[in-house]
């Protein structure tokens, strides 16, 4: 089924839950394969597409939730202007050529790269949107300007709900102007737990990083701005290492960074506070690298089962996600860290308050 008005949209979804059926919500389909193996119908969202409104002096753009990303990212760098929270295509993560990711699916999946260490989440860039509730109701959230305080603040909960509380249809977002050089500095050997002080450091000087990320012990900061601001400030970040940090052609470092370990066929995500990343990596096996200063490590462990990983997330004070598996293991394993009780309760009564049928409850998480 692929709807292209709000009205069609409605329909099917109050059809789906008078009869007790389930619906699974696609744009691009590049992150279909996160969760368990499902049966549902689906919906492509791909009929919501094109950019609706997008004002550069005001840096707001509208566009429909079934927009390539990639044509949403061309038509701000038109005008010298980002997606400041570097989202990303997980297409190649799963074998599958770049530029199938949506809009509408990269704000679903809460899909931030390198910089939200500095330039926040993809919620914190989501002004407003209109949805599709499992009710089968059409309904607005937030607005389309950057100064907006009235009523629940629904973006912050659309953003990163999988497609399991309401179906995107349209969504606004706040950019932001490019910034007109990139450097990246990096120093080599360095072992996590050197690496993981020096991010820190640097994140906490006036360097104003916009990056930092550590993998095969060649640790990379990334600096962004003003021509003569970004020579200042890295010479700042340059008497912070054990060894002078030199410029690094970083384009490949933080393109792994989007798609790490692309041979390995198990892949987790493990959110945890930098603080605390050494002691996690002590409990892996196999590959792994930092992103966000530590925050973020990807690991492809050497272990098929893969046991322990939650247990280290949560003895760190973090999550690990599952992101790429085998069926069997995706089918045993949940996709999503399972939460505390009081928390799954709280979740459950908020989907239900969306999704009273359960319309959007495919079996994925």
């Amino acid at each position: 089924m692929r709807p292209s008005t709000i009205e069609a949209l409605e329909r099917i979804v109050s059809r789906a839950a008078a009869a007790g059926g389930r619906l699974e919500l696609r744009g691009g389909g590049s992150k279909s394969d996160v969760g368990a193996p499902r049966e549902a119908e689906i919906v492509d969202m791909t009929g919501f597409s094109g950019i609706l409104e997008y004002d550069p002096a005001e840096l707001v753009l509208t566009a429909g939730a079934g927009t390539p990303l990639a044509e949403v990212q061309a038509a701000v760098a038109e005008h010298g202007q980002m997606l400041a929270f570097e989202p990303f295509d997980h297409g190649p993560m799963f074998g599958r050529r770049e530029g199938s990711a949506t809009i509408g699916g990269v704000v679903a999946a809460g899909v931030s790269g390198s910089r939200r260490l500095s330039r926040g989440p993809a919620r914190d860039h989501l002004l407003g949107f209109k949805a599709v509730s499992g009710r089968g109701e059409a309904f607005v959230g937030g607005g389309k300007v950057v100064k907006n305080v009235t009523g629940y603040d629904l973006c912050k909960v659309m953003a990163g709900s999988w497609g399991r509380l309401a179906a995107l249809t349209e969504v606004t977002l706040k950019v932001l102007p490019r910034p007109p050089m990139q450097r990246s500095l990096a120093i080599e050997g360095l072992g996590p737990a050197e690496a993981v002080e020096l991010m820190s450091r640097a994140m906490g000087s006036k360097a104003d990083v916009a990056a930092a990320g550590h993998t095969a012990g060649v640790t990379v900061i990334r600096l962004e701005g003003f021509a003569p601001s970004v020579k200042a400030r890295g010479a700042l970040v340059e008497a912070m290492g054990p060894r002078k940090l030199a410029a690094a052609p970083a384009r490949r470092f933080w393109a792994e960074m989007r798609n790490p370990f692309p041979r390995a066929e198990i892949l987790w995500r493990i959110s945890v506070p930098a603080s605390r990343a050494v002691t996690v990596l002590q409990a892996l096996d196999g590959d792994w690298l930092l992103d966000w200063a530590g925050g973020l490590i990807w690991s492809a462990p050497t272990d098929a089962v893969s046991t322990g990983i939650r247990e280290a997330a949560e003895a760190g004070g973090g999550h690990a996600m599952l992101m790429r598996a085998p069926e069997a293991l995706r089918a045993a394993v949940p996709a999503l860290h399972p939460p505390a009780p009081g928390v799954a309760a709280l979740e459950a009564r908020v989907r239900r308050a969306f999704d009273p049928a359960g319309v959007f409850e495919t079996g994925r998480f």
